[in-house]
C-alpha cells in the first residue's frame, strides 16, 4: 500500500476540520485505511466502537466523488445506524439517502435522484438485495455504475460472528460481479481471528486487513449475579440514579425492556423502552432524546445496537447475559467514547440461559422443518406462505425463515407474494449447523466464565477476540475491589416483587379463524371472548415461579395465587361481570385447573359448573401455528349444561389463545352469555427485538 501523498493528506485534513473543528487529528490507522480504499485495495478494518469506522469510508467517499467516481453503497444492518451514518456524510456535504422497507414512498425520489448524479452514497439493509425491483431497477439506474461498496458490521456475513443474518449472503453477489477498479471496504468492531478469516475468504482473499487495540481506557466492567428479576430491578432502581451522565440497560426480551423501564420511571428514574416493535419515529426520538441526555436511560433490546454513536454514554448495563463475549464487548462498547470513566456493568439471572438457548436453537430451523416446507413446495407449481402454514405445523415465522434459507441457496424462487420450488438439487447442511450451534454453545459457556472471572475482565473481553495487544487494565472490579455494591437493598427487593406481582397482562380476543384449518369455522369469530386478564408471567419472580411449581412440582396451585387473582379480578371490574365460572381441564392433569377454579370461585362468590371437557390433544407448546393449535384443541366438548349468564373461563397457561378461543367460543354456542377469560400465567415470550 502507497504512503499518503501530501496533496492527500492536506485534503484529508482540512476535511477532517471541517468535521470536527481546527484541533481535529485523525486516530492511528484511519488514514492507512483511507488510503487503501483510494488505492482500490478490498480492505477490512477491525477496530474497537468509537474508533471512527464511518470516518473512513466518507471521507474515501468524498474523495472519490470528487475524482468523478460514482456514488457509495454503504450495506447497514439497522435503521438506527444508517441515521447515524446519514448524519455523518452530511458534515461532509455528501448527499446520503437510504432506501429501506420503512421509507417505501421516498423509493422514487432516491431512484430519480441516483439517475440525476445527485446521491453520494446509498445506504440500504441487505434484505434490500432480495428485492427483486431494488436489484432490477434502482442499482441499474446509477449512472456509472457504484464507486465504493462499503459492508458495515462486516462480522454478520460470517457463520462465526455473533450476530450472522442469512440476508448478508446476498452481498456475495455483489462483491463477484465488482469491477477490478472498485474498492470494497467491510468494517466490524467484533472480530476474532475466527470471523476474520472467514470475511477475508467471502470478501476474495486479496484484503488488506487493519486491526488496532480493542480496550477502552475509560471503561470500569464489572460482573454481578443477583438470583432473579426482582433483585435485578432493585439493584437498577437503587444504583442506576448514581451512575454519570445516561446510559442503556439491555434486555433479551422485549417483554423485558417494557417492564423495567415501568419500573424504573416508577422509582423517579427518566427511562424509556426501545425495540423493534417501537414505531421508526418513536425510536428516532427516543435516541434523539439519549444524545442530548434529555433520558437518563434507554432500556433497549439489540434493535439498539451496533453504530448508534454517543461519545459521553456514561453506563451499558445488560439486565440478563447475552449470548457470548463478542455480543457483550459489542453492547458495552457503546459505553465511555469520549469520556473518562464510564461503566459496564453484567446482571446475570437464573433465566439467562434459557432465554439464549431458545435463541440458539431457534437460529438454524429444524431439518425436518426445511424438509417439510420442501417437500410441500414439490407438490405444488407456486403457493402462499398462509397456504404453507395451513398445511404445515409450523410457525409463520419460522416457514419465513426458512423459506429465506431455501431461496438464498437456490432452492427457492418468488413469484410476488407466492413462492416455488426450483429444479436445483437441495440437501440440508446439517454438518455446518451442528458446528455452529455447537460453537455458540461454547461462547455461552464462555461468557458464563466471564461472570466469575478473577482477573482483569477487559483483558479477558480483549482475549476473546484475539486482540494481540491485550494487557491487564487495572480498572475493572477484580482488579481494584468492588466498584458498585453486589447486594441490592432487601426492602427495594420486596417493592420489585410487588412490582412483578401487580404487573398483570392482557389477553387480547382472537378474531378470525385460521383460514381452512377447521370445517365450518372461516371468516370472523362470532361472538368472540372478552379482552381476558393473566395474573403474571410464567416463571417470572412475581407470581410466575409459584405457578411453575404448582403445575410441575405440587400438581396443586397455591392458595396465595387463588387470593391474588381474586383480588385482581374484583379490581379490574369485569363488564359484564361475570355470573359463573369455569375451568379448561388437561387430560394429563384433570384436577389441576378445575381444583383452582373453584377455589377461585368461591373466593369471588360465584358457583362453579365443571362443563368442558379436553379432547385427547398434544400439549399445545408443540403446536407450531394457529392452524395446528385450533386443531389441536377442536375436540373440545361441553358435557354438562351451560349456565346463561356471562362466564369466567379459567385456565392456567396461556399462550397461541386458541384453546381459551374455542373453549369460550363453544360456551356461547351451548346458551353462555359473554366469556372473561382468565389464566394465571402468559407463557413466557421470547424475542430479540
Amino acid at each position: 500500500m502507497e504512503a499518503v501523498a501530501p496533496e492527500t493528506d492536506q485534503r484529508l485534513q482540512a476535511l477532517l476540520e471541517q468535521m470536527f473543528g481546527p484541533q481535529a487529528e485523525f486516530r492511528p490507522g484511519q488514514l492507512e485505511a483511507i488510503q487503501a480504499v483510494l488505492d482500490g485495495s478490498r480492505t477490512l478494518v477491525v477496530q474497537r466502537t468509537g474508533w471512527g469506522k464511518s470516518l473512513v469510508y466518507w471521507l474515501a467517499t468524498r474523495m472519490l466523488r470528487d475524482q468523478g467516481r460514482g456514488p457509495t453503497l454503504v450495506i447497514s444492518p439497522l435503521l438506527s445506524l444508517m441515521r447515524n451514518q446519514i448524519d455523518g456524510a452530511t458534515a461532509l456535504g455528501l448527499r446520503a439517502v437510504t432506501i429501506n422497507s420503512a421509507n417505501r414512498a421516498e423509493w422514487d425520489d432516491a431512484r430519480a435522484a441516483l439517475e440525476a448524479d445527485g446521491v453520494d452514497a446509498l445506504l440500504i439493509s441487505p434484505e434490500r438485495l432480495g428485492n427483486e425491483r431494488f436489484t432490477t431497477e434502482i442499482l441499474p439506474s446509477i449512472p456509472g455504475g457504484i464507486g465504493l461498496v462499503v459492508i458495515d458490521e462486516a462480522h454478520c456475513i460470517s457463520d462465526w460472528g455473533h450476530d450472522f443474518r442469512p440476508d448478508y449472503r446476498r452481498i456475495q453477489r455483489i462483491i463477484n460481479n465488482l469491477p477490478p477498479n472498485v474498492p470494497l471496504l467491510a468494517t466490524t468492531a467484533t472480530a476474532n481471528d475466527r470471523v476474520v478469516a472467514d470475511v477475508i475468504e467471502q470478501l476474495g482473499g486479496d484484503v488488506v486487513t487493519l486491526r488496532g487495540p480493542l480496550a477502552r481506557a475509560s471503561l470500569r466492567l464489572q460482573a454481578i449475579y443477583l438470583r432473579d428479576g426482582a433483585e435485578r430491578l432493585a439493584w437498577l432502581a437503587e444504583h442506576l440514579p448514581g451512575l454519570p451522565g445516561s446510559g442503556i440497560v439491555y434486555c433479551l426480551t422485549i417483554a423485558d425492556t417494557e417492564r423495567v423501564a415501568e419500573w424504573l420511571r416508577l422509582n423517579g428514574v427518566d427511562a424509556a423502552a426501545y425495540h423493534a416493535r417501537v414505531e421508526p419515529d418513536r425510536r428516532v426520538e427516543l435516541e434523539g432524546r439519549l444524545l442530548r441526555n434529555d433520558l437518563k436511560v434507554l432500556v433497549a433490546s439489540t434493535a439498539l445496537g451496533m453504530g448508534f454513536d454517543k461519545p459521553d454514554l456514561g453506563f451499558v448495563i445488560h439486565y440478563q447475559r447475552p449470548g457470548s463475549v463478542i455480543a457483550y464487548y459489542q453492547q458495552v462498547g457503546r459505553a465511555g467514547r469520549a469520556i473518562d470513566t464510564a461503566y459496564g456493568v453484567l446482571l446475570s439471572g437464573r433465566e439467562d440461559d434459557e432465554i439464549n438457548d431458545y435463541f440458539i436453537q431457534s437460529a438454524f430451523p429444524p431439518e425436518a422443518d426445511m424438509r417439510a416446507v420442501v417437500s410441500a413446495l414439490e407438490r405444488v407449481e407456486t403457493v402462499t406462505v398462509p397456504a404453507l402454514e395451513s398445511r404445515l405445523n409450523i410457525r409463520r415465522s419460522r416457514i419465513q425463515h426458512i423459506l429465506k434459507l431455501l431461496e438464498l441457496d437456490g432452492a427457492v424462487g418468488r413469484e410476488g407474494s407466492s413462492v416455488f420450488r426450483t429444479p436445483n438439487p437441495w440437501l440440508p447442511d446439517t454438518e455446518r449447523m451442528e458446528r455452529v450451534t455447537a460453537r455458540r454453545r461454547e461462547e455461552l459457556a464462555h461468557l458464563r466464565a466471564y461472570m466469575t472471572h478473577d482477573g482483569c475482565l477487559m483483558a479477558y473481553l480483549t482475549s476473546a477476540l484475539d486482540d494481540p495487544s491485550q494487557a491487564p487494565c487495572g480498572r475493572c472490579a477484580p482488579e481494584t475491589g468492588q466498584l458498585l455494591p453486589v447486594t441490592p437493598n432487601p426492602v427495594l427487593v420486596q417493592q420489585a416483587i410487588g412490582f412483578l406481582r401487580g404487573a398483570w397482562r392482557g389477553i387480547e380476543p382472537r378474531l378470525q379463524w385460521p383460514p381452512g384449518a377447521l370445517a365450518g369455522h372461516s371468516g370472523r369469530i362470532t361472538p368472540p371472548n372478552e379482552p381476558g386478564l393473566a395474573l403474571a408471567l410464567y416463571g417470572d419472580a412475581g407470581w410466575g415461579r409459584l405457578v411453575a411449581d404448582g403445575k410441575y412440582r405440587d400438581e396443586r396451585f397455591d392458595q396465595a395465587l387463588v387470593e391474588a387473582s381474586a383480588q385482581m379480578i374484583r379490581a379490574r371490574g369485569l363488564v359484564p361481570a361475570p355470573t359463573w365460572v369455569t375451568a379448561i381441564a388437561s387430560l394429563r392433569r384433570p384436577g389441576l385447573v378445575p381444583d383452582f377454579a373453584r377455589r377461585l370461585a368461591e373466593a369471588l362468590g360465584l358457583p362453579f359448573h365443571d362443563v368442558l371437557a379436553a379432547a385427547n390433544a398434544r400439549p399445545q407448546r408443540e403446536m407450531e401455528n394457529s392452524g395446528a393449535q385450533l386443531g389441536n384443541v377442536a375436540g373440545m366438548t361441553v358435557v354438562n349444561d351451560c349456565p346463561a349468564g356471562p362466564v369466567l373461563l379459567v385456565d392456567d397457561v396461556v399462550d397461541s389463545r386458541w384453546t381459551l378461543t374455542y373453549g369460550g367460543w363453544l360456551l356461547r354456542q351451548h346458551g353462555a352469555g359473554p366469556v372473561h377469560p382468565f389464566a394465571l400465567a402468559m407463557a413466557t415470550p421470547q424475542d430479540d427485538g
